[in-house]
C-alpha cells in the first residue's frame, strides 16, 4: 500500500477549505444573516465577532484538510476519482454538518429552519470542495530501484 501523500493532501485540504470557507460566508452573511441576527438579538447575545470568524475559518480549513486526507485514506478501496471524492465528502458532510445540524436543532438554540438551510446547503459546499481538493491531490510517486541500486 503506497504513503499519503502528505503536501498534497495539505494543498488539496487548503483548496477545499477555501472552497468551504467562501460558501459558508454566503450562508452566512447573505442567506441566513437576518434569521440568525433576530435569533442572536432574541437571546441578547452580541454579534459573532472578528476574533471568532478567524477560530471558524482556521477550523474549516482544518476540515477541508481531513477531507482531504480522508480521500487520499480511501482511494485504495475505492479507486482514485470523482466518485471516491463525493464519497469521502459525503461522510465528512455527515460527520461534521449533519450531526451538528441534527444535534443543535434537538437542543433547540436556532430555528430548525436553520439548521436545515444549513444542512442542505453544506451538502452541495462539501462535494464541491471535497471533489476540488481531491483533484489536487496524487499519490507520491514511487521509484522503482533494480537489484544493482539495492545491493549498493
Amino acid at each position: 500500500m503506497e504513503k499519503i501523500n502528505t503536501g498534497r493532501v495539505i494543498a488539496g485540504g487548503l483548496l477545499a477549505g477555501l472552497v468551504m470557507n467562501i460558501s459558508e460566508s454566503l450562508l452566512n452573511a447573505v442567506v441566513l444573516a437576518k434569521d440568525v441576527e433576530q435569533v442572536m438579538g432574541s437571546l441578547n447575545l452580541p454579534p459573532v465577532g472578528g476574533g471568532e470568524i478567524a477560530k471558524l475559518v482556521a477550523l474549516t480549513f482544518f476540515v477541508g484538510i481531513g477531507a482531504v486526507w480522508f480521500y487520499a485514506a480511501i482511494r485504495p478501496r475505492f479507486g482514485s476519482g470523482p466518485k471516491t471524492a463525493a464519497l469521502a465528502g459525503l461522510v465528512l458532510w455527515a460527520l461534521v454538518y449533519l450531526y451538528s445540524a441534527v444535534v443543535g436543532s434537538t437542543i433547540g438554540f436556532f430555528p430548525a429552519k436553520i439548521y436545515m438551510i444549513g444542512a442542505v446547503w453544506e451538502l452541495v459546499a462539501t462535494l464541491i470542495a471535497t471533489l476540488a481538493g481531491a483533484a489536487v491531490y496524487k499519490e507520491a510517486e514511487s521509484r522503482q530501484i533494480g537489484l544493482k541500486e539495492a545491493i549498493q
